[in-house]
């Protein structure tokens, strides 16, 4: 009598294939909290000592100056998992499956495109020219240190040092260049297949229009 062999069971995907990588900008937060701390603190003053119009006028601007701020410093990110990226910017929450991303762009701003040639900007991932030069300065440093300390060869062949094989980049250039790898690596694999969607984010955009309506108002009103 033999015993029955048991299948394996099928291997399963790592749990961190499907966890979001998120970037945002710890400097656009930091700036928008304090924005938001004056706004208010500035705001609610009016509210209670303001004489006349001047609270109602305080209120309206608030209503409008809060969610522009949140919109352009807080909530700005990019989340990237195994099958697409998510990238929500002031106004917009764009999901691209990295089936229909055709490439991502590093200039002057941080850029994906899609199938169709349609441009989005990164808002999370901001350019800094002077980052990249320091990134630049200590690579060129690495370089020359790593050189010397070599004799100017590596395993990787003549004048191939470790430096050169893994460059100093930016956080935002790392994060955009392992972008581009994920993009590579699933860009024709089955779930990272679908449409590109575009919603607008009417939880900034309606109570700003409200602060509009309201402030345009009061100063008709005179």
């Amino acid at each position: 009598m033999t015993t029955p062999e048991h299948e394996p069971p099928a291997p399963q995907p790592s749990a961190s294939e499907f966890h979001d990588r998120v970037h945002r900008s710890s400097a656009g937060i930091a700036g928008g909290v304090l924005l938001l701390a004056i706004i208010l603190w500035l705001g609610i003053d009016a509210l209670v000592t303001g004489q006349g119009r001047t609270p109602w006028l305080a209120l309206a601007g608030m209503i409008l100056a809060v969610p522009l701020v949140v919109a352009f410093t807080v909530r700005p990110a990019v989340y990237a998992n195994s099958d697409r990226l998510r990238v929500r910017n002031p106004f917009r929450v764009i999901v691209l499956p990295w089936g229909q991303v055709s490439g991502l762009r590093s200039g002057y701003s941080n850029e994906v495109f899609d199938k169709a040639g349609t441009k989005y900007q990164l808002w999370a991932l901001p350019v800094s020219l002077r980052a990249r030069k320091r990134a630049a300065r200590r690579q060129a440093r690495a370089t020359v240190a790593t050189a010397r300390a070599t004799g100017g060869t590596s395993a990787g062949g003549a004048g191939d040092t470790a430096a050169d094989r893994d460059p100093i980049r930016t956080d935002t250039d790392q994060f955009m260049n392992d972008l581009r790898e994920v993009h590579e690596a699933r860009e024709h694999a089955q779930s990272a297949q679908g449409e590109v969607t575009v919603r607008w984010a009417y939880e900034i955009v309606g109570p700003a229009l409200a602060g509009v309506v309201v402030l345009a108002i009061l100063i008709a009103v005179g």
